[in-house]
């Protein structure tokens, strides 16, 4: 008996500094087709978790990697519970705010609206005045939107919510990626009923982040990223989500 507990306290002890190296990493639950969960199955799936995955994976990190509310992964990155979070925008808040690595891709940042509204497209944020803009709590989206003073509507968790809002005429336009705004479209089948106005937003690309001062972790991560993206080993990846 104390032969067998000391081979197991051995075996233990060689396997904590691998467990304490790993790193945690945090992604929105609800970011689809990006980063989301099916039902009660905690499966992280998108192609942005498949992205990362295979970016850990070159780098030889190992990792445990987890979806949860917005809000919490902010907080998770900031408190120290995670080591690593996904998928952030790029505006300048965000890269003062931390260490952005990337972009993982980019993304369209579009207007959508219902085709009862009138309004056929915009030119400027003052266009936007007469109307109750959605958009999620937390999110940022384009440092010259986020400042301009307007009806605003923050009161959707996320971007399904949003969504929903929208259909139900609580809203008369919400902003979003566009490929994501269409898949929960998609889910509620209301494809006729909605439409997107013709000029994005903006074209934003999406970082994972660091906590501000860890650039090891950051360059590790970086590096990988790098030589995935130049033997285009990603590609498949983007297509097989229809990016």
């Amino acid at each position: 008996m104390p032969v067998r507990f000391f081979l197991f306290c051995l075996l233990l002890s060689a396997a904590l500094p691998a467990l304490a190296g790993g790193w945690r990493v945090v992604g929105d639950e609800q970011f689809a087709p990006y980063s989301f969960q099916y039902g009660e199955d905690p499966q992280p799936r998108g192609l942005d978790v498949e992205v990362v995955q295979a970016v850990l994976r070159e780098a030889g990190i190992e990792y445990q990697l987890r979806l949860y509310p917005w809000a919490r992964v902010k907080q998770m990155l900031a408190l120290g519970d995670a080591e690593m979070a996904f998928q952030f925008a790029g505006t300048p808040e965000r890269k003062a705010q931390y260490e952005l690595v990337g972009p993982l891709r980019s993304g369209a940042t579009v207007f959508m609206t219902t085709r009862k509204l009138p309004l056929a497209d915009w030119r400027r944020l003052e266009d936007l005045r007469p109307y109750v803009v959605g958009q999620v709590s937390g999110y940022a989206y384009e440092a010259a939107f986020d400042g301009f003073e307007l009806v605003r509507d923050s009161s959707a968790q996320n971007p399904r919510q949003l969504v929903a809002m929208l259909l139900a005429g609580r809203i008369d336009i919400i902003v979003g990626d566009r490929l994501q705004l269409m898949h929960f479209v998609r889910e509620q089948r209301a494809e006729q009923q909605v439409r997107i106005l013709p000029r994005p937003l903006v074209e934003m690309p999406r970082y994972v982040a660091f906590t501000k001062g860890d650039s090891a972790r950051a360059q590790r991560f970086a590096s990988a990223l790098q030589r995935l993206q130049r033997a285009g080993k990603l590609d498949a990846i983007y297509r097989r989500w229809g990016l």
